[in-house]
């Protein structure tokens, strides 16, 4: 498999991290995860208009312009051929000795590689069950910084409990989930927590909006209690890899009837037509 290294296409075993990169000592870096189907890659401008704005929330500067950063993409994405699959892309401040102040002189560096990643048809057909956690993460998680440990913590515990998402919980407000955004349909109304410092905007939450509206439902962004979450209708987790996957129960209570409902069914069909126009998928 080829990756890209610091502006070199290379066999994935030849590529060495420095022990003292600041992504590996700090976590002092971004990365964005942008989806592959038919071998063509999909939402690439909103991922890296997001890139860029985690590289200035960190006060990192990206090593090379969006459009350059595409190109790697698009020139991975023909070497690897993943089908249906992953491009994920890495930058951290780069390699310097260990000191918490930014060092005066170091290159970010960027890792970029692709990872076949099937759909999750099953999921999306039955539906998941998640849990609920305290959300004790910074408050600056807009940011998709490399820093995640309590994002990895959350998903273990969901793991545990044998389901597939942890739903995070700040101050009695549902926040997002672990490595996803969540969503509650009441009727023909779709809710979500606004897009602030307390979530990262996730690209497939950006499409889900747009989708709302050309479908005719009425969008409310505004943060939702745990029982509202279980009083839901139907509930949506959403991501890159998740696409569109209906939520059917959380802390072992139904959702609704317990199965995928009719908005998130004709959300998951508008979403669908907007892979295939994209990506011919």
């Amino acid at each position: 498999m080829q990756v890209f290294y610091n502006g070199r296409f290379m066999p994935a075993e030849q590529v060495s991290i420095d022990m003292e990169d600041r992504g590996y000592q700090f976590a002092d870096g971004i990365y964005e995860v942008v989806r592959v189907y038919n071998n063509r890659l999909f939402h690439l401008k909103p991922h890296l208009e997001r890139l860029g704005r985690s590289a200035a929330g960190v006060e990192l500067e990206l090593p090379w312009p969006q459009e350059e950063l595409a190109d790697v993409m698009a020139q991975l994405v023909k070497a690897n051929r993943p089908g249906d699959g992953i491009v994920y892309l890495q930058i951290t401040r780069g390699v310097a000795p260990r000191n918490h102040p930014f060092p005066a002189r170091a290159e970010p560096a960027i890792t970029m590689y692709t990872k076949e990643f099937p759909r999750p048809t099953r999921n999306v057909e039955q539906g998941v069950a998640c849990i609920t956690v305290d959300d004790d993460r910074w408050l600056r998680c807009n940011i998709k910084s490399i820093s995640l440990l309590p994002n990895v913590l959350a998903k273990q515990k969901a793991a545990r409990a044998g389901v597939y998402e942890a739903i995070f919980v700040r101050n009695g407000r549902i926040t997002e989930g672990s490595s996803s955004n969540i969503f509650c349909v009441y009727g023909d109304t779709v809710q979500t927590h606004p897009a602030n410092n307390l979530i990262l905007n996730g690209i497939t939450r950006q499409a889900l909006l747009r989708l709302i509206k050309q479908e005719g439902f009425r969008l409310v962004e505004e943060p939702f209690s745990v029982p509202g979450l279980l009083a839901a209708d139907e509930a949506i987790v959403s991501s890159t890899t998740s696409e569109v996957t209906p939520i059917v129960q959380v802390d072992g209570h139904a959702i609704g009837e317990g199965r995928p409902g009719r908005v998130t069914r004709a959300l998951q069909a508008a979403f669908e037509a907007e892979i295939r126009r994209e990506t011919g998928a």
